[in-house]
């Protein structure tokens, strides 16, 4: 889980990760996500791997493109995990 809290430790990660998260379960390509986040693709790549590796975003080569798309089950194990594990032996959250 730290991991992947580590993931979002970056602006432009968290930017990235919204962006996906908006264009649903189709994902974007490399050159959709560029034009909507405006970061040098190098830059980009860079943060995207962060991502993939943390296992927050799944990328799947699609004829020439590479598509990105968010693992809606990961990104959501990371809010259970804060409601769930952050608050035992406290009584609960509130």
């Amino acid at each position: 889980m730290a991991d992947r809290f580590a993931a979002l430790g970056a602006p432009a990660r968290v930017q990235l990760l919204r962006l996906l998260v908006r264009a649903g379960a189709e994902g974007l390509t490399v050159g959709e996500l560029q034009k909507h986040s405006g970061l040098a693709l190098s830059t980009q790549a860079h943060h995207l791997n962060a991502l993939v590796r943390s296992g927050l975003v799944v990328q799947e080569k699609v004829g020439r493109e590479v598509r990105s798309r968010v693992d809606f089950h990961a990104v959501q194990s990371l809010g259970t995990f804060l409601i769930e594990r952050c608050c035992e032996g406290f009584g609960g959250c509130s």
